[in-house]
């Protein structure tokens, strides 16, 4: 039996729920779990369902079910979950993430295929090249921003990536590539209250005294560090520590944050709700990885 992992979204209205089941009934399938959600404020009905068949590509259970997508208005998708997605990941000079995302996926609690790494510096190259993963060293100036993104592009379409990862990667994307790739694109970064910008936010943060320091997993759209936010987490700060202690503290929880995003979405628990996300919670007997951290 081939588990598959089938997601919808459309206007909400009655029925829906009765005809995929009963669909999935008919084709000999046996669901095995379930999330729904119907969103009151903007009429939009969101579901996954996991359910086990004796077909193996799927191919034939998404044509069996387009007339009730279509009697529904309904977006779809059938995924086989054995099926890793392709990532790429990309990583400034920050390596906190990279190093927690490798690790993961190194012993299986991240079941991606890392299809290569892009850097605009040299600093990880080895560490990269050490896992057999490719390693693309594009350098960004203001000169050569669009080609350099161009070439980004490239990389894309010649590893079949289908989700960038920002794993501290500090160049702003082009509103181009944003669009080209949205919805496709995480990016992480720090959360504190009240907010700091600039230089050596850690330092302004201990100056301040805060006592939560969090971090935001978000998809990445022209609205810089605004995009539709996928997890967050904080971590308590006492007034006992260091300046030096919440730039630890707060790499630790960046990954943590960063790994339940990608976690999420390439289980396909993610949906887009306009500025908002819909995250249906892991499936029971997924990995324990699910809860990582």
């Amino acid at each position: 039996m081939t588990k598959f992992v089938l997601t919808v979204t459309c206007r909400s209205t009655r029925g829906i729920v009765a005809a995929i089941s009963g669909f999935l009934a008919e084709q000999g399938c046996n669901i095995v779990d379930a999330s729904q959600f119907d969103d009151l404020g903007s009429g939009r009905f969101f579901m996954r369902i996991g359910f086990l068949s004796e077909e193996e590509g799927g191919e034939a259970l998404a044509a069996g079910l387009a007339p009730i997508a279509a009697r529904f208005g309904m977006e779809t998708a059938i995924h086989d979950e054995a099926r890793r997605m392709k990532v790429l990941l990309m990583v400034s000079r920050f390596g906190h993430c990279l190093n927690d995302l490798l690790y993961r996926w190194k012993i299986g609690a991240l079941p991606i295929d890392i299809v290569g790494v892009v850097s605009n510096h040299f600093d990880y190259q080895k560490l990269v090249v050490n896992h057999d993963i490719p390693f693309h060293h594009v350098a960004v100036t203001k000169a050569n921003k669009l080609e350099a993104e161009a070439r980004i592009m490239e990389i894309v379409r010649g590893t079949g990536a289908e989700l960038i990862v920002l794993a501290r990667y500090m160049q702003v994307l082009s509103d181009a590539m944003c669009a080209a790739m949205s919805g496709r694109i995480i990016n992480i970064h720090h959360s504190f209250l009240p907010s700091f910008k600039g230089a050596n936010p850690y330092k302004q943060a201990y100056g301040r005294g805060v006592k939560l320091i969090g971090a935001t997993a978000h998809y990445v759209t022209a609205d810089l560090d605004e995009g539709p936010i996928i997890e967050q987490d904080t971590v308590r700060i006492t007034h006992a520590q260091s300046a030096e202690d919440y730039v630890s503290l707060g790499r630790d929880v960046e990954a943590q944050v960063l790994a339940r995003a990608i976690h999420a979405h390439i289980h396909h628990r993610v949906f887009l709700n306009g500025n908002r996300t819909v995250v249906f919670p892991p499936s029971p007997g997924s990995f324990a990885s699910e809860r990582m951290g």
